[in-house]
């Protein structure tokens, strides 16, 4: 989105609408994503103009303070994926008739918790209470995973299944179903104890929300088939390995019932799923850079691989992206940007 397209559409030149709409068509299956169609797409574009001139300054504040850049560089994102998205989620919570609970999966560096909280942001000019609420915020306290620990020594860092507190938030989410007031949301502080991390001060809501964006690295994934740790890629390539992810594999039972809870499920899809390592060690880099204290690219290695030992996107995300589960599935490229979108296949 240029400087003099952004000047017109926040003035009461309305030529941008005509580029506007044939950009939105442009894609036939991000019209029908959005449900953009010939006969809507001015009423669309005019919806969307207006909703911009609300969000912008938000917005600004928001690019400027969290992610470090001047919001003119991230516009065209705004425009041609959240603003829409948001609209879209906001007419899903209409349609529902009740509090809404949208699902954001997507491993570190797609951005999930950067789209939670725009996505946030738009839906309160919509006229929605939200709550961004991350799988991150559910770990058992630390004294919890210590004791975790000594009955499971596999179970080094916190965030893989068996890690979080199932029963928390399914009580939190219970109660924002049924409109309940005050709801105590649990809060996470990472840094804690030397970065083991422990739960903080939990943030109380006192009025009822309509829509949560619960974000997180495996956000509604599911049990799959053992057999199939057989032949597993790598890094899982000892017995120990395959029995580890197996075990882990078991750990996803006990949290069906709080993927049953999802109203709609997104899934940001890095289009290779090694990027995730890539991206990790540039965050380490440039925290590193900066005189911040950071992993070593072998130290990375090790702790990526864990993960991808506990659940290998090939063989847990892979599946989900076919599945009736999934709503809708956005492509991240290398560069973090945003690729193709493209629903189920069932």
């Amino acid at each position: 989105m240029s400087s003099e397209w952004l000047s017109k559409i926040l003035t009461t030149d309305t030529s941008w609408q005509v580029l506007a709409q044939a950009a939105a068509l442009a894609d036939p299956f991000r019209a029908k994503v959005f449900n953009i169609t010939p006969e809507n797409v001015a009423e669309v574009i005019q919806r969307r103009g207006d909703l911009l001139k609300l969000v912008l300054p938000d917005f600004s504040k928001f690019c400027q303070t969290n992610l470090k850049t001047q919001p003119q560089e991230v516009l065209q994102v705004l425009w041609d994926l959240w603003l829409p998205l948001g609209i879209k989620i906001a007419a899903q919570r209409q349609q529902l008739g009740k509090p809404l609970i949208q699902g954001i999966l997507g491993a570190q560096g797609t951005g999930k918790t950067t789209m939670s909280r725009i996505l946030g942001l738009i839906l309160q000019h919509l006229g929605y209470r939200t709550l961004s609420l991350s799988l991150d915020d559910l770990y058992k306290t630390y004294s919890d995973r210590l004791a975790l620990m000594q009955q499971d020594s596999r179970l080094v860092w916190r965030g893989p299944p068996g890690t979080h507190d199932i029963h928390l938030v399914l009580s939190v989410l219970d109660q924002i179903h049924q409109s309940k007031c005050p709801v105590i949301v649990p809060r996470f502080d990472k840094s804690a104890y030397g970065g083991a991390g422990d739960r903080t001060t939990s943030e109380v809501i006192t009025n009822p929300i309509d829509i949560v964006l619960f974000e997180g690295w495996f956000v509604g994934v599911k049990p799959i088939d053992p057999g199939v740790f057989i032949t597993a890629p790598p890094p899982i390539l000892t017995d120990a390995d395959r029995q580890f992810a197996n075990d882990i594999n078991n750990q996803l039972k006990s949290y069906l019932p709080l993927w049953e809870r999802l109203d709609s499920l997104i899934v940001l899809y890095p289009s290779d799923y090694r990027y995730s390592l890539i991206w990790r060690k540039q965050a380490e880099r440039e925290m590193i850079a900066a005189g911040k204290s950071g992993m070593t690219d072998s130290e990375i290695e090790e702790f990526v691989n864990y993960f991808w030992r506990s659940l290998h996107p090939e063989l847990f995300i892979n599946p989900l992206l076919n599945s009736s589960a999934v709503d809708l599935v956005i492509e991240i490229n290398a560069d973090h940007s945003f690729g193709n979108f493209r629903f189920p296949i069932s």
